[in-house]
C-alpha cells in the first residue's frame, strides 16, 4: 500500500487523466464505464471533450479522496517511526487558524522525531527573497501554477465571505474587510470589483484570519476567502448577482532545497494529504 498522487485539479477529460495515472485514455474509459456499471449510477456527463462530475459522481469523488487520505495515514504512521530531524515550516496565517492544528496535529503523532517550528505570515512575505532560505517547506498561495522550485498541491476556490446573520454585501459601497496590501485574496477582491465596475470601500484592514473573521461576525464587511479556510461561524455568499466570481487560486509547495530531507518530504506529503481533504 502506497501514499498516493493527491491532485485535486479538475483534469476534465480521460486524456489528462491518463496522463497522470501513466494510463491510457481507453483505459481509464473503461473502468470508469466499469465502476459506473458495478454502482448502478451514472458519474460523469459526457460533452465532446470535457468530463463532469454528475450529484453521485460528486459524492463518490469525495468518499475516495477521504479513502485515499485514510491509506496515507496508515502509511505514515507505519513509516514514521525511523524520520527524524528538524524542520521549519512557513505557512499563511488563514491556513494555520483553520488547517493547521488538525494536520500537525496528525503529522506530529506519527512522526515524534521530528522537532517542527511554524512561522506563518503573508505568502509573499514568507517567498521574499533573503527570507525563504529560512524555511525546510512553504505552503504559499500563488495566482499562477508553480515553477522550478515548487509544486501545485491544490486548486481552491476563491469565494465571497461574510457573516451568518448580516447582508452587507447588500450595501453601497460594497464594504469590504481585507488583509493589508500584498495580500492574494486582495488584490484579486479588488481586481474583479474594478472590472465588474462595482464601487467598494475597505472598512477594515486586518493581517489575520481571527481578526477578519470578527470583523465579518460583527457585519462590518464582506471579504474574499478560499473556500477550504472559510470558517464555520461565516457563510460563503452563493448566487449573489452582485458579486462577480473569485476564480480560483493555487497552493503550492516550496522546498529549500532541491534534495529536500526525509522529513521534509513527509510533511509535505501530510499537508497535501490534509489539504485534499479540508
Amino acid at each position: 500500500m502506497a501514499a498516493h498522487p493527491s491532485h485535486r485539479d479538475r483534469y476534465r477529460g480521460f486524456t489528462q487523466a491518463g496522463e497522470l495515472l501513466a494510463r491510457s485514455q481507453p483505459a481509464i474509459s473503461l473502468q470508469m464505464k466499469q465502476l459506473e456499471e458495478r454502482l448502478g449510477r451514472q458519474l460523469l456527463l459526457r460533452s465532446g471533450r470535457s468530463v463532469n462530475l454528475t450529484e453521485s459522481g460528486q459524492r463518490v469523488y469525495e468518499q475516495a479522496r477521504k479513502i485515499l487520505a485514510l491509506n496515507d495515514e496508515l502509511v505514515f504512521e507505519f513509516s514514521g517511526a525511523s524520520v527524524t530531524g528538524k524542520l521549519h515550516l512557513g505557512i499563511p496565517s488563514e491556513f494555520a487558524s483553520t488547517l493547521l492544528p488538525r494536520i500537525i496535529g496528525n503529522f506530529s503523532q506519527s512522526y515524534p522525531d521530528v522537532a517542527l517550528q511554524v512561522t506563518s505570515d503573508l505568502s509573499r512575505n514568507l517567498l521574499a527573497r533573503g527570507r525563504r532560505e529560512n524555511f525546510d517547506l512553504i505552503l504559499a498561495l500563488q495566482e499562477e501554477e508553480a515553477d522550478g522550485d515548487g509544486q501545485v498541491v491544490i486548486r481552491d476556490d476563491l469565494v465571497w465571505v461574510g457573516s451568518q446573520k448580516h447582508s452587507a454585501q447588500l450595501l453601497k459601497p460594497l464594504p469590504l474587510v481585507l488583509a493589508p496590501e500584498g495580500c492574494i485574496y486582495r488584490k484579486r477582491a479588488e481586481a474583479v470589483l474594478g472590472n465588474a465596475g462595482i464601487e467598494s470601500r475597505n472598512v477594515f484592514t486586518i493581517p489575520d484570519l481571527n481578526g477578519i473573521q470578527s470583523a465579518l461576525e460583527a457585519g462590518l464587511g464582506i471579504t474574499a476567502l478560499t473556500r477550504s479556510t472559510v470558517p464555520e461561524s461565516l457563510r460563503i455568499l452563493r448566487n449573489s448577482r452582485q458579486l462577480p466570481k473569485l476564480g480560483e487560486i493555487c497552493i503550492g509547495l516550496h522546498f529549500k532545497s532541491r534534495r529536500p530531507s526525509e522529513a521534509a518530504i513527509r510533511l509535505a506529503e501530510h499537508l497535501q494529504s490534509g489539504l485534499n481533504i479540508a
